[in-house]
């Protein structure tokens, strides 16, 4: 290799792509028969906390961690674990992510100290229009659920074409090699767990009605049996045929007219019992799609510099603006009820500001330096009193007029959201740091699986509203061919003095930003650990009537003092498991000595998985 591609771990002149591939055409030109599926590995420990060095890695589940850890350890940088843990939880959490999606990838580069993202959302067929979940028999907003699960709902997939980029433009191996490990679990087989069980249990009805989907997760017709194996040789051949043909196998050719097949005619079973519309999207979609590689958000919170996702993303904007807001004031541990108190209602004017201005900037011109800037933050504070609680809806403030932000007025009701998504974080001992989240939308997506080919498509376009959220107002995110949907999706990594402090982020739809501006609360302000920060029981306030919260928080001896100040929660809703849970984080504090800790949760989602390539104490 080249001198820069050993010191920062990106690619020289042979990559593992062309053994890989070497190896694939020795097979296809009448080598040995393909050998039988591997014996399943023993699943992984989980460990919620990890120190030491050389990288690391953070998810929700052990295999894809794993996966991601024998990647660097073979030499492979950040960017190329973060591909194979990511195609990992392709197999093992395929309700969450998968290559029938799309997400968000924040890049650190230690070598230029720059920071630099991919926006692989999902986007709308050429064919949606503002009106397309509007019913046409009744002429009403399509139910939601209905919206779903159908075609409708299914974007172009990012996913593939995310995982490409990112290793031709800051990888050092191969799609190929990147791919291996995962394709290798899903050969094998991995060990159902409870909350596999549970997760497949709480879209159980629904998987039932397409074919393919209930022989792949309803094995015999049941619920998987904890302990069983689950094996899936469809993805993995579809993994294969990408690492040996890259993503134009994707978004060209017989995989493309499957899935644009699945798409317009769902394949459903005998007398389903329900309609499943057909969707929008043609061969030309998915020829025509490209990732973006926009500048990430920037803002700056007690001297932390914050880089996130850009528009289409809300999450970067959002989190910033609302740190913004309470940059204002002085939070401490030692008043934790005016610290939660002055954390719910930054988070529920910068979600008012967020719905009324954040969508597509293809589209629509989104006002994101505005909203980040200093300034604004400032008006916006003055809304907060420390003795009540501001009502909700409350209304958006204009970015391009300050001076009036403090007037609270009245704003629309909240769109809905799905709830599920998956995140991790990577590093390399190059200290190249990866923060990347990855979705089809609400656990299960679409319920719709591609026959043959092992995944399940998104229903990401349910990220539209289906109607403006202020009557009478333009809303940026009404669906419209090429559009990419608002997200709520926030990866961040955080640099202190130009180097890697923090890189967080979390699942949970639009709780996904409420989660990240918690947790950072939590470490930044409050005086926790990171492992603290993330255990800690979250409240999730998105301009709205009532605060979604967990059980424990429910039980705190804040909620009371909360509630005396006007503050009104309710029990979160379940989404990924039957335990009301908001957000699931994954996250990576560098420690300044060269050690690294990675951090996962502790409990949510039945506890994630925290590895670093070589533990210290």
């Amino acid at each position: 290799m080249a001198a820069d591609s050993v010191r920062t771990g990106r690619r020289g002149p042979l990559t593992l792509l062309g053994i890989a591939c070497c190896a694939v055409l020795v097979s296809a030109c009448g080598g040995a028969p393909p050998a039988p599926a591997p014996a399943a590995p023993k699943p992984p420990a989980r460990s919620a906390v990890a120190v030491g060095t050389g990288g690391a890695v953070s998810s929700v589940n052990p295999y894809a961690s794993q996966a991601g850890i024998e990647v660097l350890r073979k030499g492979g940088n950040a960017v190329d674990a973060a591909v194979a843990t990511a195609a990992a939880l392709g197999v093992v959490e395929p309700y969450s992510a998968g290559v029938g999606g799309g997400g968000y990838l924040i890049y650190y580069d230690a070598r230029t100290r720059s920071v630099h993202t991919i926006d692989g959302r999902e986007t709308a067929p050429a064919a949606m229009r503002p009106d397309s979940f509007t019913d046409p028999a009744t002429g009403q907003r399509m139910p939601f659920n209905d919206a779903v699960n159908s075609g409708l709902s299914v974007g172009v997939p990012g996913t593939p074409a995310t995982w490409e980029q990112a290793l031709r433009r800051f990888g050092s191996i191969g799609l190929g090699a990147a791919l291996d490990p995962a394709a290798r679990i899903a050969d094998a087989g991995f060990v159902v767990d409870q909350q596999f069980r549970d997760a497949t249990a709480m879209n159980e009805q629904r998987f039932r009605v397409i074919e393919p989907t209930t022989q792949l997760y309803l094995p015999e017709g049941q619920l998987p049996v904890v302990g069983s194996l689950l094996r899936n040789p469809d993805l993995a051949a579809t993994y294969r045929l990408l690492g040996s043909g890259g993503t134009a196998a994707f978004y060209r050719g017989a995989l493309a007219e499957d899935i644009v097949r699945t798409v317009r005619q769902p394949p459903v079973v005998a007398n389903p019992g329900r309609l499943v519309r057909p969707g929008l999207m043609q061969a030309a979609d998915l020829a025509g799609y490209r990732v973006l590689e926009p500048g990430p958000t920037h803002s700056s919170y007690r001297g932390i510099d914050l880089y996130g996702m850009a528009p289409s993303s809300s999450g970067g904007a959002t989190v910033g603006e609302a740190l913004n807001i309470l940059g204002n004031y002085q939070l401490s541990g030692a008043d934790r009820v005016q610290a939660l108190h002055h954390y719910l209602e930054a988070s529920r004017i910068a979600f008012a500001d967020r719905n009324r201005w954040v969508g597509d900037p293809a589209f629509t011109p989104v006002p994101t330096e505005a909203l980040l800037s200093p300034e604004f933050g400032k008006d916006r504070a003055c809304l907060i009193s420390p003795v009540a609680t501001l009502p909700s809806p409350v209304a958006p403030g204009d970015p391009s007029k300050p001076a009036e932000g403090c007037v609270p007025g009245v704003g629309g009701a909240p769109p809905r959201e799905g709830n599920s998504t998956t995140h991790l974080v990577t590093s390399d001992r190059w200290g190249n740091v990866v923060s990347y989240t990855l979705t089809i939308e609400q656990t299960g997506g679409s319920a719709i699986l591609v026959p043959h080919r092992g995944f399940l498509l998104n229903n990401e376009l349910t990220d539209f509203v289906f109607v403006p959220v202020s009557p009478g107002v333009a809303d940026p995110n009404l669906p419209q061919g090429g559009k990419r949907p608002r997200s709520s999706i926030s990866p961040m990594i955080l640099l202190r003095g130009g180097t890697p402090l923090l890189a967080i982020g979390s699942p949970g739809g639009a709780t996904i930003i409420t989660t990240v501006l918690q947790t950072l609360v939590n470490r930044l302000d409050l005086g926790m650990n990171l492992p603290d920060a993330i255990a800690a029981p979250r409240a999730s306030q998105r301009n709205a009537a009532t605060t979604e919260a967990e059980p424990a928080f429910l039980d705190s001896p804040e909620k009371a003092q909360l509630e005396r100040l006007g503050q009104r929660f309710v029990l979160a809703p379940k989404a990924f498991t039957p335990t009301p849970e908001i957000g699931a984080v994954a996250a990576l504090e560098f420690l300044g000595d060269g050690r690294i800790q990675a951090d996962a949760e502790p409990v949510r989602r039945g506890g994630g998985s925290a590895m670093v390539l070589t533990p210290t104490r």
